[in-house]
């Protein structure tokens, strides 16, 4: 009789072993996804940008995923900890990376020795958000447009100068490319983060600044900083008024761009849940307003589309880098 029970329960056995099996192949997720806490690596420290965006986001997947979203903020080495750190993690869905797609793109390029790949060492989830730059000048200079800045600064070359958050920064890096776009040569002046660049072009000792929009906008409405050009290829809806630096240089475009991606041969099944359940959260009307409020406009994409962003960034910024001769410190 025992061994007659025993047949009659080979075939659940065998059912269980099968789906036990097929949860642990490559390629192919538990249904159970996510079964414990989903890990947001934020490559800065807690209270800027990136970590109000990474919470802002996390807070609403945590309801859909069925899953707390935690933030852990990871800065350093230019995010290259941050980056490592998940290119290394379990490939399951339950750590993911905040990434900045142009600061990756440019260390690809800036840091002879990386220890990951950022097109092979990561599966794109989706786009988030974007937040421009805007080039801004201290008002005792003669310039209201990029027209006026290029004049003065053909007529003079080497006089005019630009502050930035540092070296190897997309601010930096976005000025690089604007002398390389226009044929003239404002001279960098790096700074150890945004907020002394902004202080010394409020107070004159640079005549330019790239810097990021939202932080300008109360300056340039008491006339304490001039507007020049944002640097996205729309205008943004933060200060419709200022043109874009493509209405003047077609083709220009430098944002701040922000992605969800997670460590490489993560199951296709389990992108795709996270890039639906993240592209939901985005449309939501409060998120996107208190988005907009903090400075970043909604972008959403494939993850398909993402990978391809990610390639052609990294293809944009390698001549400027090597143009600029930034080197990693």
């Amino acid at each position: 009789m025992q061994l007659v029970r025993s047949f009659k329960a080979l075939p659940s056995l065998l059912a269980a072993a099968a789906l036990a099996t097929a949860a642990a192949l490559p390629g192919t997720a538990a249904a159970a996804y996510p079964d414990k806490p989903v890990r947001l690596v934020v490559p800065f420290a807690a209270g800027g940008p990136s970590d109000v965006l990474g919470r802002a986001i996390g807070q609403k997947l945590s309801p859909s995923l069925g899953q707390p979203v935690i933030i852990e903020n990871k800065p350093g080495a230019g995010t290259n900890l941050a980056a490592d750190h998940v290119a290394r993690a379990a490939p399951d869905g339950h750590t993911l990376f905040l990434m900045m797609v142009g600061t990756q793109a440019i260390n690809e390029a800036m840091y002879s020795k990386l220890s990951y790949d950022t097109v092979r060492d990561f599966a794109p989830v989706g786009l988030v958000a974007s937040s421009s730059l805007m080039l801004v000048a201290h008002p005792s200079v003669p310039a209201k447009h990029l027209k006026d800045v290029v004049r003065l600064a053909k007529a003079e070359p080497g006089r005019y100068n630009f502050a930035s958050s540092g070296a190897g920064t997309p601010l930096h890096l976005g000025g690089e490319l604007l002398n390389k776009n226009t044929g003239i040569k404002l001279v960098h002046v790096p700074y150890k983060g945004a907020n002394p660049a902004l202080q010394d072009v409020l107070g004159g000792q640079v005549q330019f600044a790239m810097v990021g929009t939202p932080s300008v906008l109360a300056h340039i409405k008491g006339g304490k900083l001039t507007p020049i050009g944002v640097t996205s290829a729309q205008r943004t809806t933060l200060a419709p008024d200022v043109p874009t630096i493509a209405e003047t240089v077609p083709g220009y475009e430098v944002e701040l761009v922000y992605a969800i991606v997670a460590p490489a041969n993560t199951p296709k099944d389990v992108v795709a849940r996270l890039n639906s359940e993240i592209n939901k959260a985005l449309q939501e009307p409060d998120l996107r307003e208190k988005l907009l409020a903090q400075g970043f406009e909604v972008r959403t994409s494939t993850p398909e589309q993402l990978g391809t962003y990610i390639r052609n960034e990294i293809a944009k910024w390698a001549p400027i880098v090597k143009e600029a001769g930034v080197k990693a410190e």
